[in-house]
């Protein structure tokens, strides 16, 4: 197992713990509920931290970068085939729940 990432905030590492698992990369969060103990043990041990397989640390390091270096264009807007017009934001139609389906807008 090796470590991935880490982060003093807790929702930023549920937030990459998401993105891996989207990309099919198992991973765990190690420290998640050590908060607690922080005073007690230095502040740095006590982050969340991602940790994944050695097999798939490259691509989860390349995921997380990828994902986190705010480089990516937007998504374009986008129909839905019951008619309602989504921002490219969204990956699913609020109004009848259907996946964005593959492919161009």
């Amino acid at each position: 197992m090796r470590r991935v990432f880490t982060t003093p905030d807790a929702l930023m590492a549920g937030h990459v713990r998401g993105l891996l698992e989207q990309a099919g990369i198992h991973c765990f969060i190690r420290n998640q509920h050590l908060g607690s103990a922080m005073g007690v043990l230095p502040p740095d041990e006590c982050w969340p931290e991602i940790w994944v397989s050695d097999e798939r640390a490259t691509l989860a390091e390349e995921v997380i970068a990828s994902a986190l270096s705010g480089s990516g264009e937007p998504a374009a807007p986008w129909r839905c085939p019951c008619g309602e017009e989504m921002e490219g934001q969204f990956s699913a139609c609020w109004r009848c729940g259907r996946e964005r389906p593959p492919g161009p807008a």
